[in-house]
C-alpha cells in the first residue's frame, strides 16, 4: 500500500503541471503578456493604435495604456461590446475570430470623401487561380459576388482579359504587391482596396486559406469572402451591424441564395444611386405559391435568382400545371423555343403583360387598364374587365 501511495504521489506530481497548463486564465488574473501582445498586434492593424515613441514597436512597453485603453473602448463600441476599456475574454474571443483585412474606424458605411467609381460600368480581371478550385468554381464564386451588389444598384460589371481593369481579384501569400502582408493561415483571409487609379478596387485573398465553395470541407467561402471585398472595392466600409455583409468577421453564406441585407443596400445605393422608374420591377420579383394545400411566405428577390439565363424583360411568370413551365427549374435554364411573343399563345389579349396569377384553373392576366380571364385548356378569353376592380374601384 505504501508503495501504491508513492506512485500516485508521483502521478499526481506529474499530471498536475499539464492541467496548470491548460487551464483557462479567469479574469481576475488579468490578461498574459501574450494575450496584451495579440491585443496590440489587431488593434495596430484595424484600429490604427499608434504606440508612444517608436511607430514600430518590438514590445507592449512602448504603448502607452492610456492609449492602449482608448483603442479597446472604440473597438468594444463597434462590435456591440460593453465599452470598458478593459481586456477581457469576450474582447479577445472577437479579436480572435477570422475577418476581413481592412480596418474598421471608418464612418457609417462608407469612406471619407465617398471615394467611388465615376463609370458605372466596371471592368475586372482575375489575375491568377488558388489550387484549391477549378478555375470555373472560382469563376463562378467571383461572378455571384458581383452580382449580388449589381442587383441592387445601377452598376455593371465587365469582364476583361487584358491588363487594364479597374477590379483585379488575386491570391497572394504573406508579402505581396502591397504594404499589408498577409499572416498564413486565418486571421485575416483577404484585404481590399477602395476606388481609384492603379491598385484601387483591387481584391487580394490570403492563398494560405483554404477556399471552397460551400461546406463539403473544412475552409472558407470564396462567394461570401469576395463579396465583402468586393464592397470595398465599390466604396463601402465596414458596418457594425452584424446581420450586414460588410460586418468585418466571417460567416458562411450561400451564393446561390444569398440577397443583400438592407444596410448594405442603403449604403452602395447611397454611392451609386438607385434603379430608374421603370427598370427597379423588370430585375425583381416576388414569388407565392397558391396551391390551397399550404400556404407558404412570401419570397422576393432578384429575377435572375429565381429564374436565372434570362437576360430578357420580365413583366409576370406563372405555373401552369396542365401545361409544364417555360423555365425548367430543376436544370435551371429556360426551356427550348422560349422566350415568345405574347400573341402566338395568349389571343385576344394586349400586346403586354404587367401581371398574372393562376387561380382555381384558370389564368388572370392583367395588361394596361384591362384584366383577362383567360382559360389555357380552351385556348381563349372567358370575359374581360378593368384592372381596378380587383381593387373594388
Amino acid at each position: 500500500m505504501e508503495l501504491l501511495g508513492t506512485w500516485c504521489k508521483v502521478l499526481c506530481f506529474l499530471v498536475l503541471p499539464d492541467l496548470l497548463v491548460t487551464l483557462p486564465i479567469s479574469e481576475e488574473q488579468g490578461p498574459r503578456p501574450e494575450d496584451i501582445e495579440l491585443a496590440e498586434r489587431y488593434l495596430q492593424k484595424f484600429f490604427y493604435l499608434r504606440p508612444s515613441g517608436d511607430p514600430r514597436p518590438r514590445n507592449s512597453r512602448a504603448t502607452s495604456a492610456s492609449n492602449l485603453e482608448e483603442r479597446i473602448r472604440e473597438m468594444q463600441d463597434f462590435f456591440g461590446l460593453k465599452p470598458t476599456g478593459n481586456l477581457d475574454l469576450q474582447t479577445l474571443n472577437v479579436m480572435r475570430k477570422d475577418r476581413c483585412g481592412v480596418p474598421d474606424v471608418e464612418n457609417y458605411s462608407l469612406y471619407p470623401n465617398q471615394p467611388k467609381w465615376r463609370n458605372h460600368t466596371i471592368s475586372y480581371r482575375i489575375a491568377n487561380y488558388t489550387p484549391d478550385l477549378t478555375r470555373q468554381e472560382v469563376d463562378t464564386s467571383v461572378h455571384l459576388a458581383l452580382k449580388i451588389w449589381s442587383d441592387m444598384a445601377p452598376v455593371k460589371f465587365i469582364r476583361v482579359n487584358h491588363f487594364e481593369a479597374d477590379i483585379v481579384f488575386s491570391f497572394a501569400r504573406k508579402t505581396h504587391e502591397d504594404f499589408f502582408p498577409f499572416d498564413g493561415p486565418n486571421g485575416v483571409l483577404a484585404h481590399a482596396f477602395k476606388p481609384g487609379e492603379d491598385m484601387g478596387g483591387d481584391v487580394h485573398f490570403d492563398e494560405d486559406e483554404i477556399w471552397t465553395m460551400g461546406r463539403s470541407k473544412p475552409g472558407h467561402n470564396l462567394f461570401t469572402v469576395a463579396a465583402h471585398e468586393i464592397g470595398h472595392s465599390l466604396g463601402l466600409s465596414h458596418s457594425k451591424d452584424p446581420l450586414s455583409l460588410m460586418y468585418p468577421n466571417y460567416k458562411y453564406y450561400n451564393g446561390t441564395k444569398y440577397i443583400l441585407p438592407q444596410d448594405d443596400v442603403l449604403g452602395i445605393q447611397e454611392l451609386y444611386g438607385t434603379f430608374k422608374p421603370g427598370n427597379y420591377t423588370s430585375c425583381y420579383m416576388w414569388l407565392r405559391p397558391t396551391w390551397t394545400s399550404y400556404w407558404k411566405p412570401l419570397r422576393e428577390g432578384p429575377i435572375n435568382t429565381y429564374l436565372p439565363c434570362i437576360n430578357t424583360h420580365v413583366d409576370a411568370a406563372y405555373d401552369i400545371p396542365a401545361k409544364g413551365l417555360s423555365f425548367d427549374e430543376y436544370r435551371r435554364r429556360i426551356d427550348p423555343g422560349f422566350p415568345r411573343n405574347i400573341q402566338e399563345d395568349w389571343q385576344g389579349i394586349g400586346k403586354t403583360v404587367d401581371a398574372a396569377f393562376e387561380l382555381q384553373g384558370t389564368i388572370y392576366l392583367f395588361s394596361d387598364t384591362k384584366a383577362y380571364h383567360y382559360d389555357y385548356i380552351q385556348n381563349q378569353v372567358l370575359n374581360t374587365t378593368t384592372a381596378n376592380s380587383w381593387l373594388g374601384c
